[in-house]
């Protein structure tokens, strides 16, 4: 078997946008991520924007995705860019990152 069929673990980084401060959304995200089983980061761009870092297994990452264009009850996502990458191993732990904003 190929390594990648062994074990499928990736990395994301999203950024989404619309109106995804101060309505949960970053919440909603480490409540999501925890349920599947991911580590990384959620936090506030100071564009009004909010950034995940996540790793994990690569259908979990796709269903948290998937989850980032929904959002909140209350959010509006106009757009989701996402970059995927191999696994760093640097995280134990899903964690909301402080940012610039403090709305939600």
């Amino acid at each position: 078997m190929a390594a990648s069929t062994v074990d499928p673990r990736a990395s994301l980084e999203a950024v989404a946008r619309g109106r995804v401060q101060g309505v949960g959304y970053r919440y909603f995200v480490l409540d999501r991520a925890v349920q599947l089983g991911l580590v990384g980061w959620v936090a506030n761009e100071p564009d009004g924007s909010v950034r995940c870092f996540a790793e994990g297994r690569r259908a979990d990452l796709e269903t948290l995705l998937g989850e980032l264009g929904q959002g909140p009850l209350g959010a509006r996502v106009d757009d989701v860019q996402a970059n995927w990458g191999p696994p760093g191993g640097r995280f134990d732990q899903f964690t909301v990152r402080s940012g610039w904003h403090s709305g939600d």
